[in-house]
């Protein structure tokens, strides 16, 4: 049987594209609702409720109104200067998401601040986003530290923790 795939990530709640869909074979089992093939003009321009990870099966619960995040969450854009990112992270990492002082502060100048430390899940990573190396790092946390992260007032460095 012939059905959709994701070919890459596809945010929730951006229309899905041709270029955003594979066809793949697989052997139909009745309990697992696949988009078959013949449908893809109907999902092309549909958004999907929840974000799509590149080689995933396309089912229908996954289209339709965003979803996500959930209730009590949030999903916040950092960015990371070079040497903050570990190598080999990507969407699904575990991290904690902890400041650094900014250069220039008090802090930096040797002033002890309480970093804020909080845990979040990678969602995307965009590396060398301008010259000087910036990755923008997307991560899912809760609401709450969220709040915290944004009102820290600091950079951020992340590290990648088992999940």
């Amino acid at each position: 049987m012939q059905v959709l795939a994701v070919a890459r990530p596809v945010a929730a709640g951006q229309p899905i594209s041709a270029d955003d869909l594979r066809i793949v074979g697989v052997v139909p089992d009745p309990s697992v609702p696949l988009v078959r093939a013949g449908l893809a003009q109907q999902v092309i321009g549909r958004s999907p409720a929840v974000p799509l990870v590149a080689g995933t099966l396309l089912s229908e619960s996954q289209l339709g109104p965003a979803s996500w995040p959930d209730a009590g969450q949030a999903v916040v854009a950092t960015a990371l200067k070079p040497g903050r990112v570990p190598a080999g992270i990507a969407p699904g990492s575990h991290v904690l998401a902890v400041t650094v002082a900014k250069e220039g502060s008090p802090e930096a100048a040797g002033l002890p601040a309480a970093p804020v430390s909080v845990p979040a899940t990678v969602v995307e990573v965009v590396p060398g986003v301008d010259g000087s190396g910036t990755t923008v790092v997307s991560l899912l946390l809760a609401r709450d530290d969220a709040t915290k992260l944004a009102g820290a007032g600091s950079e951020l460095s992340l590290v990648v923790v088992a999940g």
